[in-house]
């Protein structure tokens, strides 16, 4: 019966629910836009391209392995946690008499795989290129369509989509930047794949000059196992495991763990990777492999924030329209309802709205989940290798999220309506409470306490992974406290404002009067334009904030006077070399990522020689002076975390998973700037998979002219001055903050829409008070004039108390990540932002309230309810 009533309210009162049903389908929306982007980091497939002719691929394992073993109470438990190394880990070439001698196996394609940027006007279309040997062409296989195999050192073979694209024949030169100096080839043939490639531009050498380019002696990237005819691979995984598990037993104790299609072994000091089917595809393809736990970690972080969001306007949007219902709930407390059946009723018209909603919004997140992982593929935040994956999970993870949070939203909103006397009630339909009650200002001060505890443990986070999700939930919790405290706030500020509001007439006398009489109104309406203003501020301000000081320190620690830069793949030690004979100090900077047990860290490798001429990072303790192979800087944030200082040993991996123990040269303060680890160039330049360096750095008295002149053989290399380095990597911040502000953009959006609907619904239940103003004498203009009054009013006090929070929470933000109390806050941002809420606010009100007031004041004011 109770939910046939509810049914038939929700029919009655359909213009009444539309604002719950529009937040909660938004909230549905988006739940659903980030669990799609969740499961394609958990599930998405990843096609493989380069090994598509081969069945079983036998590779490096790509993650560093801890094994964490803890006795307590008489028990042992044993912990195994992995994380992804940045740079492709290389197998030892000795392994394939092992893998050959396997029964089952037919034959074993050793694989050489580095970077080979031809240069050419057309370029590659977007595709990255590889060098490859053309002995392991038959792995997709390449099969040539012109020409000839390589044979001679200088000899090359491009694959068809290049030769199209470049308009190049067999008998061509091509010039080719790869792990050395760049060097012009002859191209002796045209390759064709049998499967279709689109992600990789494959140019095949000479097997000795691929061995020279790969730069790995008696290594390789990977092996190509081709079975024996009739012997299925799944069996010769089996076969290959027992066979390197056996060959290797004396070297390293064996470990084997399945993971699908995947079996783990140790393999002299490297975990060997034996991997068939679907499982493939990450061996190839090593920055979509990464790029899934990105995306679950950036899914995930959305998804929170979008959830708690949710929940603050949901829970605000419900109380709003329970508000509006007051009278009519009253009346059936007065007719003998009984709390328990008001609650029912409340819950089952929130069930109804929210499952249409939820189905609603649910169905609408999958197109903008398609859209916003095209916006990162194109963005270059995502590969565009690892291919999206849809399911009903997400779908139905949002429906029961949205149908959950509607009906506790419901019973928190009419808890009070339904507890109170059935007197009271009708008391209270007439006119709102003098008081808050005390359960909801102390929920709000706890929740300010908890908020300002957040802000306290920001400002001693020092790590981005850390501190950014802590930032979110700071700014959450202030909000919410805003929205508990709401009615007490705007009193306040109805107080405060009293003065300016006479001054303006009758208009500004009837906004005074209603932001006191009806405060719990008010702050419905000012707690989501407080949550957009302190989300949106904080959106903005946190990547400027860490990336300024990151520049301010590189700007201070750069002493050179030149700065070489590459438009390509990198600058060649070649060009190093050169503009070394002139006497000039010149320092190569090589970057990469290591781990320190499972911690990452971003490095450098930098030239030792000459070093304090060119670069400077603020020595804190040792010296640069003791820069080698066999030492390591680290900066204070690494010294602190692991209790380091100039002489103690540091066991670190490097980024190809070789592991190392370095001695501690010096601790230097501008990591931020520079990276927390710095290495000695050629070590780090072994264990990367582009040796490159990505600048060089030049203390010279000779001119930009001259340097050009020196390096003029090589293209793309650009001489700039330290400042317009600096420029550059400003640029490529902002390109990287976009992916930050696209990913948090959706939830602004939300809290915009929120924001809108919040007002639109205010201003909509006032057409009998507007009917009866008009009756008593005042005149269209002066109601309206009241509206825009009331909304200036409230936006000043939401732009206060959502730039305070912004304000907390960034200075706390600022204050652990690069130990300054100073925000970086663009003025002409800030006042975009709050002028963006103001039109918000002053549209969202304008418009219903002409609406409104286009009824005759008698009809409205006789009207039933």
């Amino acid at each position: 019966m109770m939910l046939r009533y509810a049914f038939r309210t929700v029919r009655a009162r359909k213009a009444g629910f539309l604002g719950a049903f529009l937040a909660l389908m938004c909230a549905a929306a988006l739940v659903s836009a980030c669990g799609t982007l969740l499961e394609t980091g958990l599930r998405g497939t990843i096609r493989t391209e380069r090994y598509a002719a081969t069945p079983v691929v036998v590779s490096a394992d790509q993650n560093v392995h801890q094994t964490t073993v803890k006795h307590k109470k008489g028990k042992t438990k044993v912990k195994h946690k992995a994380k992804p190394i940045a740079e492709r880990a290389w197998l030892s070439q000795d392994l394939q008499r092992a893998i050959a001698d396997t029964p089952g196996v037919a034959r074993v394609v050793p694989e050489l795989t580095f970077p080979a940027q031809p240069l050419t006007r057309s370029g590659t279309g977007g595709r990255p290129a590889y060098g490859h040997s053309w002995d392991s062409a038959a792995l997709t296989p390449y099969r040539l369509t012109r020409g000839t195999a390589p044979k001679a050192a200088g000899d090359l073979v491009v694959d068809r989509e290049l030769a199209e694209r470049a308009g190049l024949e067999p008998g061509d030169r091509l010039a080719v930047q790869s792990t050395q100096a760049p060097r012009d080839y002859r191209i002796t043939g045209v390759a064709a794949s049998a499967t279709d490639i689109r992600h990789q531009t494959s140019l095949f050498f000479a097997p000795g000059e691929a061995r020279r380019l790969a730069a790995h002696a008696g290594q390789v990237t990977a092996f190509g196992v081709f079975p024996t005819e009739g012997t299925d691979p799944e069996r010769l995984r089996h076969a290959l495991t027992e066979s390197l598990r056996d060959a290797t037993a004396q070297n390293t104790p064996a470990q084997n763990t399945t993971v699908q299609n995947t079996t783990d072994t140790r393999a002299r000091g490297t975990t060997v990777k034996i991997s068939t089917g679907s499982d493939r595809g990450p061996v190839e393809f090593l920055d979509a492999a990464a790029a899934r736990t990105k995306l679950i970690s950036m899914g995930g972080a959305m998804g929170g924030t979008s959830l708690l969001v949710a929940v603050l306007v949901v829970v605000g949007t419900f109380a709003l329209s329970v508000q509006q219902r007051h009278r009519e709930l009253a009346l059936l407390r007065a007719i003998a309802a009984t709390s328990g059946q008001i609650r029912r009723l409340l819950g089952r018209e929130a069930l109804i709205v929210g499952a249409a909603a939820g189905v609603t919004g649910a169905l609408a997140g999958l197109p903008l989940g398609a859209w916003l992982y095209g916006r990162f593929v194109d963005m270059g935040a995502m590969p565009a290798t690892l291919q999206p994956t849809v399911s009903v999970f997400p779908l139905l993870a949002s429906l029961v999220v949205t149908v959950v949070g509607a009906w506790a939203a419901a019973r928190v909103a009419g808890r009070r309506i339904a507890r109170i006397r059935p007197a009271e009630a009708l008391a209270e339909a007439r006119s709102e409470r003098t008081r808050p009650a005390w359960s909801r200002i102390l929920t709000g001060l706890l929740l300010l306490v908890g908020g300002v505890v957040l802000v306290v443990v920001l400002s001693g986070l020092r790590t981005e992974p850390a501190a950014t999700p802590v930032t979110f939930l700071a700014v959450v919790v202030l909000s919410t406290s805003v929205a508990l405290l709401g009615p007490v706030l705007v009193r306040a500020a109805a107080a405060l404002l009293a003065g300016p509001l006479r001054l303006t007439g009758p208009g500004g006398r009837l906004a005074r009067a209603n932001l006191r009489g009806n405060a719990a109104r008010m702050a419905s309406v000012v707690t989501p334009l407080t949550l957009l203003i302190g989300m949106a501020c904080t959106v903005l301000f946190v990547q400027p904030t860490l990336g300024d000081a990151a520049r301010a320190q590189a700007r201070e620690g750069v002493r050179a006077d030149w700065v070489v830069a590459s438009q390509g793949p990198g600058v060649p030690a070649e060009a190093a070399r050169q503009l070394r004979t002139h006497g000039d100090a010149v320092t190569e900077v090589v970057r990469t990522t290591v781990r320190v047990g499972l911690d990452k860290y971003a490095a450098q490798g930098v030239t030792p020689a000459g070093l304090t001429r060119t670069w400077d990072p603020d020595v804190t303790a040792g010296s640069l002076d003791r820069l080698t192979e066999r030492t390591v800087a680290v900066s204070e944030l690494a010294a602190d975390q692991h209790h380091l200082r100039p002489g103690s040993p540091l066991k670190l991996t490097l980024g190809d998973g070789t592991p190392a123990t370095l001695t501690v040269a010096a601790v230097y303060a501008r990591g931020l700037g520079f990276g927390d680890l710095t290495f000695a160039h050629d070590l780090v330049a072994r264990h990367v998979d582009n040796p490159l360096a990505s600048s060089v750095l030049v203390a010279t008295h000779r001119t930009q002219t001259q340097l050009s002149t020196t390096l003029r053989e090589f293209p793309g290399i650009r001489i700039l001055s330290p400042a317009a380095a600096d420029s550059l990597q400003a640029a490529r911040q902002q390109a990287n903050a976009e992916v930050n502000f696209l990913a948090m953009g959706l939830v602004l959006a939300f809290t915009a829409i929120a924001v809108v609907n919040t007002l639109a619904m205010s201003v909509s239940e006032r057409v009998r008070e507007f009917a009866l103003l008009r009756l008593a004498g005042a005149t269209r203009r002066q109601v309206l004039r009241m509206l825009r009054t009331e909304a200036v009013s409230v936006l000043l006090l939401a732009t206060a108390l959502g730039s305070g929070v912004a304000l907390a929470v960034l200075t706390g933000f600022a204050t652990g990540m690069t130990g300054r109390a100073a925000p970086a806050v663009t003025p002409l941002v800030y006042v975009c932002v709050v002028a963006g809420a103001g039109l918000l606010a002053l549209v969202a009100t304008a418009v219903p309230g002409r609406v409104a007031l286009r009824i005759r004041p008698v009809t409205a004011a006789t009207a039933k309810e």
